[in-house]
């Protein structure tokens, strides 16, 4: 808090809208706290136990609002555990330094989304079925950042999320 009950919030990727469907992931959102005037912007996965583990997309930028999807089968090849998180940032390059902005959701006047936002998980088997069995399932964290899980479903039941109602996975 400063001054007058006002919270400073650091420069991050303000999530807008999480979209976990059809085997994707979608994030549309902003940029706070830091121009994106001439800068080429990327997504980026970061397995949380691996750092070295990264996986990066495109993020269209039009002013400061972005728009980014990626498959969710892509994290199957890395043989995530049980309980793997992977950290969402977006990212771009000046001076020739790498710059990471957290993707989350702050701005607004909800705490504790990760009890209360809660998305679908999505099977992410990969092409030729060598990452085994897994589901990814975007969720907040306790900061209110966006991450991803991955899980292992249990012999014999119907990956969480592989329903009917998978679609329907979005957070306003």
């Amino acid at each position: 808090m400063h001054g007058l009950g006002v919270r400073l919030v650091k420069p991050h990727a303000e999530i807008d809208q999480v979209w976990p469907r059809h085997g994707r992931v979608g994030l549309t959102g902003h940029l706070h706290g830091l121009s994106a005037a001439g800068s080429a912007w990327r997504l980026l996965l970061v397995r949380r136990s691996r750092p070295e583990h990264e996986l990066r997309y495109p993020a269209g930028l039009d002013g400061e609002r972005f728009e980014c999807a990626f498959p969710v089968r892509d994290l199957a090849p890395f043989g995530c555990r049980n309980g793997e998180q992977w950290d969402i940032h977006l990212t771009t390059r000046r001076d020739g330094a790498e710059i990471r902005l957290r993707a989350g959701r702050r701005l607004d006047d909800i705490r504790g989304k990760k009890h209360i936002m809660v998305f679908p998980a999505q099977p992410a088997d990969d092409a030729d079925g060598a990452g085994g069995p897994l589901t990814v399932r975007p969720y907040y964290t306790v900061q209110d950042n966006l991450s991803l899980e991955c899980t292992v479903p249990a012999a014999g039941s119907a990956p969480a999320g592989a329903g009917a109602g998978a679609a329907a996975g979005r957070a306003v």
